[in-house]
């Protein structure tokens, strides 16, 4: 293993006092190079002619990184730290999102239209017309955000509090990318049918459901049935949006290395919700031959202990993850750190694809097969071709709320990961380029696009 790279997940801001003397500034950047970090912002906050006050930002690998570059400043006697903070944890103060009334409450008038008496009748318009709900309230452009807590960012089971960070920020990508409403609803429970029906109770609300961080196979169970049981669309991030920015990615790097995904052999390691919707996903698209690997090597029909889900792509085959791997087309991986070798890679096919997409190491350092392989990708921001489901979630939800979708089918799923790899033009395709930028603003209104157009092909759009 290499170590990662300083990125801005690690920021720090440091507050230094420094004499006002050439070269003094000098050794505190020169401290920070020594100890691996990158140097941000220097800002000047105020002058004497004796000393200097500065606010400096550093990108660290690591919490431990962090602590090792303000050690190395302090080390410099001449200088004193006044103040350093995690510009993280500081981002999440307070939370980070808020809710707004669209309306100014100004006059009487306002206030008499806007709640009582004159939100009676709209009430009763809804309770004589139940479809007026969409256009009457926030339910046509409002989306839940569930989850139990059970599977935050692979971080394991940390229950429904520490959740909330991640599904406020959900909320925020809803907003920011797609101009949705989403709110975080992190359940204290983490029993199925407790979650299934308290999704079904708060359902008239919402305009869809993204589920979010529940860990397999009961999130299997969870999708489908709420899926089933409610008339809004249920999608469950972990495993379709994967699977959509997935299919993208590598249907433009199928292109490069001039192979069809019907005739490629293509091995996944990680067999929980995102694993297994890549599978399906893939398996919906033509690919033929998919083995699906997790902790214990293949899954193979040999094996007793398979869950129905895993089940489903049992093969005759047994044996570990390098022995799936050899003769391997593509390798995705949504698993753990550094579980495959630079061995590994070069026993695979010629021009292989490697997707290593576990967060924030991956299956295997790009640094390290650079020369191996055709294309390589991560879930990482730091490295080219960044698997994110930022790509897929915000224009999925805005299709399907735009035409009123009752469901999220198959087919949508193939067209927003279409959508997304045809914002690649052919002259811009190379190994690095293989998949749009989440900033990209072409994305979500293409994906929302094709979402529309397959939900009124499916039969789910009601307008």
């Amino acid at each position: 293993m290499v170590n990662l790279t300083p990125n801005p997940s690690f920021s720090l801001s440091i507050r230094l006092e420094v004499p006002n003397q050439a070269g003094m500034l000098a050794r505190v950047t020169n401290a920070i190079a020594q100890c691996g970090g990158n140097l941000g912002d220097i800002k000047l906050l105020e002058q004497t002619r004796k000393v200097s006050l500065r606010e400096v930002t550093v990108d660290a690998s690591s919490s431990e990184h962090a602590d090792e570059i303000i050690s190395a400043i302090k080390e410099i006697r001449e200088v004193n730290v006044l103040e350093f903070y995690d510009r993280t944890f500081a981002l999440h103060q307070g939370g980070k999102i808020s809710v707004q009334s669209r309306i100014a409450l100004t006059r009487q008038s306002d206030l008499a239209m806007a709640y009582t008496p004159g939100v009676g009748r709209v009430c009763r318009a809804i309770a004589e017309d139940p479809a007026k709900v969409f256009s009457l309230t926030v339910k046509s452009n409002m989306v839940a955000i569930v989850s139990d807590g059970s599977a935050v960012l692979g971080l394991g089971n940390l229950g429904a509090e520490a959740a909330l960070p991640v599904m406020e920020g959900k909320a925020m990508l809803f907003k920011e990318f797609a101009g949705i409403d989403a709110f975080p609803l992190c359940l204290d429970t983490q029993d199925t049918e407790e979650i299934i029906k308290t999704v079904k109770h708060i359902a008239p609300v919402f305009g869809g459901v993204n589920l979010e961080d529940i860990s397999a196979p009961r999130c299997f169970e969870i999708e489908r049935r709420l899926s089933e049981e409610i008339d809004i669309p249920v999608f469950h991030d972990d495993q379709n949006g994967t699977a959509i920015v997935t299919f993208a990615a590598l249907r433009n790097a199928l292109i490069l290395v001039k192979k069809a995904l019907q005739e490629v052999k293509i091995v996944i390691n990680g067999a929980g919700a995102a694993g297994v919707a890549i599978a399906r996903l893939l398996q919906q698209a033509g690919a033929q031959t998919i083995w699906l690997c997790d902790r214990k090597g293949i899954l193979s029909t040999q094996r007793q202990d398979l869950n129905p889900q895993k089940q489903e792509f049992a093969t005759e085959t047994s044996g570990t993850l390098a022995d799936a791997l050899k003769g391997a087309d593509i390798f995705i991986g949504v698993s753990a750190p550094g579980v495959v070798t630079p061995t590994m890679v070069r026993s695979m096919a010629t021009d292989p694809i490697v997707m290593a997409m576990s967060n924030p190491i991956p299956e295997i350092q790009p640094e390290l097969v650079k020369n191996d392989v055709a294309v390589i990708a991560t879930g990482r921001s730091d490295y080219a071709n960044q698997i994110n489901n930022v790509l897929a979630f915000p224009g999925v939800f805005r299709g399907a709320l735009d035409c009123r979708a009752s469901a999220i089918t198959t087919n949508m799923c193939l067209e927003a990961a279409n959508a997304i790899a045809n914002l690649i033009q052919p002259e811009e395709l190379n190994p690095e380029h293989i998949i749009p930028s989440v900033f990209d603003p072409r994305v979500a209104p293409a994906v929302a696009a094709a979402v529309q157009t397959a939900a009124r092909k499916d039969g789910v759009a009601r307008i």
